[in-house]
């Protein structure tokens, strides 16, 4: 099983929030999850995110894949593999 850390995509129309994901690589972007490690929200100026570091740290030890944006986040956090 490929396990992805992504986004998942809350809030209303044209006002998206986002919540950092661990899912299988083969669920739909809204779809079934693992567990919830964190959130974005690309609205406020500068963007916030909030990311569980431990469970992050865990997930990538396991050998779950970031996507690019939730890669760039967590070098923000100071998060490496």
């Amino acid at each position: 099983m490929a396990v992805k850390i992504r986004l998942r995509r809350m809030g209303q129309k044209k006002a998206p929030f986002y919540r950092i994901v661990v899912a299988d690589s083969r669920s739909p972007r809204d779809g079934r999850f693992i567990e919830e490690i964190g959130t974005y929200d690309p609205n406020t100026d500068p963007s916030t995110f909030k990311v569980d570091e431990e469970q992050a740290k865990k997930w990538l030890a396991s050998g779950a894949q970031p996507t690019e944006v939730v890669a760039k986040l967590f070098k923000l956090a100071g998060i490496e593999k």
